[in-house]
């Protein structure tokens, strides 16, 4: 692969990789309240 490659590769990833890791830090820091939570099943089921 050529440098540009890699370097392409890499900004990807960090992006993908990133965004989960700021998602999950998101979510334990806000958790989501109980009462906003769907109850029962969802009506296309």
């Amino acid at each position: 692969m050529t440098a540009t490659a890699i370097i392409m590769m890499i900004i990807a990833l960090l992006t993908v990789w990133g965004g989960l890791a700021l998602a999950l830090a998101n979510l334990s820091r806000h958790p989501e309240a109980e009462e906003d939570l769907p109850t029962g099943a969802a009506p296309e089921l």
